[in-house]
């Protein structure tokens, strides 16, 4: 509907014609800015300003069905829940891709009604909000789904919003198989599901790391279904209260493995805000002690910051350029 799914072929960073300049770095290290791509960034710009027709415009490259990226980078622009309603309403041909935006943004609202703070220190007030925001997104993405039964998109957003609103497992695994049905390397659909298996969300020690290690089993060389390896380990050092808990020989080796498995493998293929997968394996890597493909990995990405998974620490920015230094 919004044209071809944009990277169909292992394009290399240097060689994308629509790569934004790189700011100038400070510490080191400067942030990532819409995918770090001129196309995003105009989307971004358009969904801020509130144009939903300059935002179907710069949605031409891409396949919100299943760029969950793109996706993303809609959801957290503040204000486009004061708008997206009406396009919901009077675009009838554009509803689904509306309804899309609107529901992956009330997610990432209700997120920002909640905080990061744990459950017992959340106000009434805070949980009444969130949940009134997640009871939006789940009616507008179940529509979008019914409207466009081919988007995977739709599927792994509502098991984010399931999680939060603690829905049965059966639904949430319901979900989840609906994800895998339309694409069954969807990225974000299985990080979403390491997320949901952690303890804190009801699941039991090792069901992520388990389910992660099968995907990978499953992915062909160059796919970045590597990364959800990375970030169940990463989630395994969340929970543990030992910092030191993936400095073992055997962690090491696997995330080695991993990583030349998919994001170093000359196959991966480098789309808009390739970055993120290399920084779930710089951090996971990091925590594990290893000394070796880090280099490769923090080499890549050459400064570039993303908050997420780097979140997970108090002074996350510091915490990436301290460790891209030493790398």
């Amino acid at each position: 509907m919004f044209g071809k799914l944009f990277g169909r072929g292992a394009e290399r960073p240097s060689a994308n014609p629509h790569a934004l300049p790189v700011p100038r770095r400070q510490n080191g290290i400067y942030p990532l800015r819409a995918l770090g791509d001129a196309r995003v960034l105009a989307l971004v710009e358009a969904a801020a300003a509130g144009d939903w027709e300059a935002v179907k415009a710069a949605l031409a490259p891409f396949d919100l069905g299943r760029d969950d990226r793109v996706l993303g980078q809609l959801a957290d622009v503040d204000g486009v829940q004061d708008w997206i309603g009406r396009a919901v309403e009077e675009d009838g041909e554009h509803r689904a891709a509306a309804l899309l935006i609107s529901g992956t943004r009330h997610i990432s609202w209700g997120w920002e009604a909640r905080t990061a703070e744990l459950a017992k220190n959340v106000t009434q007030e805070q949980w009444r909000v969130f949940h009134q925001r997640l009871s939006i997104a789940e009616e507008q993405l179940l529509e979008a789904a019914e409207l466009r039964p081919e988007w995977v998109t739709p599927w792994s957003h509502l098991l984010t919003s399931g999680r939060g609103a603690s829905l049965a497992p059966v639904v949430n695994e319901a979900r989840l198989h609906a994800a895998l049905r339309r694409d069954p390397l969807n990225v974000e659909a299985h990080l979403e599901w390491v997320s949901q298996l952690q303890p804190r969300w009801g699941g039991e020690p090792g069901q992520a790391l388990a389910f992660a290690r099968g995907a990978l089993a499953h992915a062909p060389q160059g796919h970045r279904l590597g990364c959800v390896l990375a970030m169940a380990h990463i989630e395994d050092w969340v929970e543990s209260d030992q910092g030191d808990c993936l400095q073992t020989a055997v962690i090491q080796a696997e995330l080695r493995a991993a990583a030349d498995h998919s994001i170093l493998h000359p196959a991966y293929a480098y789309r808009p805000g390739w970055q993120h997968d290399f920084h779930m394996f710089a951090m996971a890597l990091s925590l594990a002690g290893e000394r070796h493909t880090v280099r490769r990995v923090f080499g890549a990405l050459d400064g570039a910051y993303t908050s997420w998974p780097w979140s997970y620490f108090a002074e996350p920015e510091k915490q990436f350029a301290r460790l891209h230094r030493r790398a």
